[in-house]
């Protein structure tokens, strides 16, 4: 794929039973069995909405096997990578070359929460057909900028063609940026949005057809307190 969801985010479908299935048990096993998913590419939102930042601290939360921390990492950020999946971590991990700038930390977003404050803090394509309490990690997310930092979530728009029959896409899990924003219920005077809208990428399907999907992003800075 030229551009991969590597977050809590298959392309597979899933049984009917998966929605009862542990999270923990589902994801380990969803990256166990398959190796590596992904093109270990980042994301293309986090392309274009990290531009021209200047290389901090960074959060990536449901990192997967970590294509967009590693692309941060080369780029000179040091980097937290969190995910549930012990093998999704391993993966990524074996991908070495910036491994001093990387922490890959295995925990439930649902129950964790950071203990400190990041220049820039992403989400990618949270959607789980197991349970995933996806309003309250992302305001836990917004906790964790910085003063001047950045906020970036995105999510599918649209359920991808290759997927229409899988559960786990029901477009009613799949709020539009301006739902994620009003759910996050952020003070006005202490953030500035960056983007909030639908934006089209290329991605390349299963049978290796070329595709427009659309992503639903929002990025918000925290403001700066004065001095």
């Amino acid at each position: 794929m030229s551009h991969d969801h590597h977050s809590h985010d298959s392309p597979d479908s899933h049984r009917s039973d998966d929605a009862a299935q542990d999270p923990a048990t589902f994801w380990e096993n969803r990256y166990s069995a398959a190796g590596q998913s992904w093109s270990g590419r980042p994301n293309a939102a986090l392309e274009r909405e990290a531009a021209g930042l200047t290389p901090g601290t960074a959060l990536d939360l449901g990192c997967g096997e970590g294509g967009d921390v590693l692309w941060l990492a080369r780029g000179g950020w040091r980097v937290t990578g969190v995910d549930i999946s012990p093998s999704a971590l391993a993966l990524g991990a074996a991908s070495g070359g910036v491994s001093g700038s990387i922490r890959w930390l295995q925990a439930d977003l649902a129950t964790w929460q950071p203990d400190e404050t990041y220049d820039l803090v992403t989400a990618h394509f949270l959607h789980s057909p197991v349970q995933l309490p996806r309003e309250v990690i992302l305001r836990r997310a917004a906790a964790a900028v910085a003063p001047g930092g950045l906020l970036l979530i995105v999510g599918h728009a649209g359920v991808p063609p290759w997927a229409e029959h899988a559960h786990e896409h029901d477009t009613a899990s799949l709020p539009t940026p301006e739902e994620v924003l009003a759910a996050l219920d952020l003070p006005t005077e202490e953030w500035t949005v960056v983007t909030c809208a639908e934006v089209e990428r290329l991605a390349t399907a299963p049978d290796g057809t070329q595709v427009t999907l659309a992503d639903s992003v929002l990025s918000m800075r925290r403001t700066t307190p004065a001095p």
